[in-house]
């Protein structure tokens, strides 16, 4: 029975695996179990999920590519820059 309570923090970490689908069976057995009495972890596995769905759906590597800031943008963004130093 031991070998199948984990940490929060063992938990975390497969949850994290989970999003890139590297978790074995074992390891989202183990995480199911400790979900059952850990709200703190459901929390966070839901989360996990929902970042990742919205990252998988809306950004793509050529979205960043065509970004650029307009002149007006630069000034912003040096006067906040400027103000912070």
């Amino acid at each position: 029975m031991s070998k199948i309570i984990i940490s929060c923090d063992e938990a975390t970490t497969i949850s994290d695996k989970k999003q890139y689908v590297e978790a074995s069976l074992w390891e989202r057995m183990k995480m199911s179990y400790h979900m059952l009495f850990c709200k703190h972890c459901r929390v966070y596995d839901e989360q996990n999920s929902i970042i990742t769905k919205a990252i998988k759906k809306n950004i793509t590597v050529d979205s960043f590519l065509d970004k650029k800031l307009s002149t007006e943008e630069k000034s912003k963004l040096q006067e906040k820059i400027d103000i912070n130093m």
